[in-house]
């Protein structure tokens, strides 16, 4: 790989960006509102699976993946909702970030549909167990919750998913193509005696028995 060098040419101002990109349509600048309207409801109850962006007290940011059940996070009204917080790894790095910077940026996906939504606004570490109770799956509830309070909202148009073709199964890896997990896991924590068989048998072990 080659070593690392600067970025030569690069935009320096909002208005040489605009000059490059033009300026968005009056849909596009009218499309967002500030609420759960009944369409955003909709969407969030179809959806399993959404990204959930942080950033630290520096801005050092961070996006990491939630996915349950479609409907899995709980709508309390038009302006805030609870994703709960499953089993993971621990780092809890969207928590910490939580703690310091409060700014929070969600993009729900719908298998099949290429267009998504976006929610931006403040969220908090929730921890109340009458509220973490209402998204209890197989009798366990969640350990926290990240409540939002919601400040944007707007749907994202589908030319990325047209463009990647992510939900037509034609364009798929076979299983054997596929980057392997375990392998890439194995490389990057290079500890003694841990090798990819060890980590595929630790996480297959997780993924059967700490899901919730």
């Amino acid at each position: 790989m080659k070593t690392e060098i600067a970025f030569q040419k690069t935009v320096k101002t909002v208005e040489e960006l605009l000059e490059i990109t033009g300026k968005p349509s009056e849909l596009v600048n009218n499309k967002v509102i500030s609420y759960l309207d009944e369409h955003c409801l909709g969407f969030i109850s179809q959806s399993p699976f959404l990204t959930i962006s942080t950033a630290d007290e520096t801005g050092f940011c961070d996006v990491s993946p939630r996915g349950d059940e479609k409907g899995f996070v709980h709508v309390m009204n038009e302006k805030q909702l609870i994703i709960p917080e499953r089993p993971g790894n621990k780092r809890m790095d969207s928590m910490r970030n939580i703690l310091s910077n409060p700014n929070i940026g969600l993009l729900f996906l719908i298998p099949g549909l290429g267009e998504t939504l976006r929610i931006n606004g403040k969220a908090s570490v929730i921890r109340d167990e009458e509220l973490l109770e209402k998204m209890a799956v197989n009798g366990k509830r969640p350990i926290l919750g990240i409540g939002v309070d919601v400040e944007e909202c707007f749907i994202h148009c589908a030319k990325a998913f047209r463009r990647s073709e992510l939900w037509n199964p034609e364009t798929w890896m076979t299983k054997e193509e596929l980057p392997k997990g375990a392998k890439i896991l194995a490389a990057h924590a290079k500890l003694t005696n841990v090798d990819e068989e060890a980590v595929g048998k630790l996480l297959e072990k997780s993924y059967r028995e700490k899901l919730y």
